[in-house]
């Protein structure tokens, strides 16, 4: 572990608080994601700056919406070094980067964010990248 754990998990309970379950081996990533059906949201969180001011608000932003993912799953980048490593494996396409984001529809990835479209951003445009994300996979629920 690169970090010591008390100043991760503060971090780490800004997803968990907000309904993620943490990955934290490569076996709970294959478990997971390996089995997921419906619609998973998948967050690599990291330490860095943008993660904190833009990535892990702007997701409980998002989950805020009507429509959302069915499963939230998140892996913590330099700390749990070999549950990101089997992570990564399924954002296929994508080169890794932390933070990020990626959605996947009955195991197939549809949607990622990377640093780069997180970094410099502010929360509310990620939260409306990701609210797009939600209605175009995840489909609006109606109450009758």
């Amino acid at each position: 572990m690169l970090y010591d754990e008390r100043f991760i998990t503060p971090m780490r309970q800004e997803l968990t608080r907000v309904g993620f379950e943490e990955l934290r081996t490569a076996v709970d990533v294959e478990t997971k994601l390996g089995a997921a059906t419906g619609t998973t949201l998948l967050v690599v969180n990291s330490m860095c700056g943008c993660a904190a001011r833009n990535a892990r608000p702007a997701v409980s932003d998002a989950l805020q919406h009507t429509a959302k993912p069915d499963h939230l799953y998140t892996v913590f980048a330099g700390q749990d070094s070999e549950a990101t490593g089997r992570a990564r494996d399924y954002i296929t396409g994508y080169q890794p980067s932390s933070p990020s984001m990626a959605m996947f529809k009955d195991g197939k990835l549809v949607f990622a964010l990377e640093r780069y479209q997180i970094e410099g951003r502010s929360a509310a445009e990620i939260a409306a990248d990701l609210v797009n994300a939600f209605d175009t996979h995840c489909g609006a629920t109606t109450t009758a």
